[in-house]
């Protein structure tokens, strides 16, 4: 099967889809990858601020990085040859290149809203600790004790 590798630009945390405001290409994004694994690929994802030795290891990301900088980011690569830079690509993109069929009447809106509507993947589920979120300010939850505290 495929694998798909993404290097994403600085974020505070791993996926982006984190805080009060989330861009939603973010969140369609990490649908979209979520789906992806789901059909078989295997996904490696790189954030800028978090593992730039992988940026340097790659030479496509260190290459993308030297000449356009961040407006390069993401950068992704399925099966070792890049396909997009600059722009979070469509599901459609992103399963023609792995090879997958794409559902039929599946859209990118769809998406965003599934994630949206699944909390724990954004780390604020019932069942997962507090401390789990990104880019919650500091501070303690008084009904469980847990200490709430971002990355930003």
């Amino acid at each position: 099967m495929s694998t798909v590798h993404v290097f994403d630009p600085a974020m505070c945390c791993s996926t982006g889809v984190c805080g009060p405001s989330v861009d939603d290409a973010l969140l369609r994004f990490a649908a979209d990858l979520d789906w992806l694994k789901s059909q078989g690929v295997a996904i490696e994802r790189y954030s800028l601020s978090q593992q730039p030795a992988a940026f340097v290891a790659d030479e496509a990301a260190k290459s993308t990085l030297e000449a356009r900088g961040e407006a390069g980011l993401p950068l992704v690569k399925v099966n070792g040859e890049v396909k997009s830079s600059g722009v979070y690509p469509s599901r459609r993109d992103l399963a023609a290149w792995a090879g997958v069929a794409a559902p039929p009447g599946s859209s990118e809106t769809e998406a965003a809203v599934a994630i949206v509507a699944a909390p724990t993947l954004i780390g604020i589920g019932a069942k997962q600790k507090p401390a789990a979120a990104c880019c919650t300010p500091a501070a303690t939850d008084a009904a469980t004790g847990n200490k709430l505290g971002g990355c930003c």
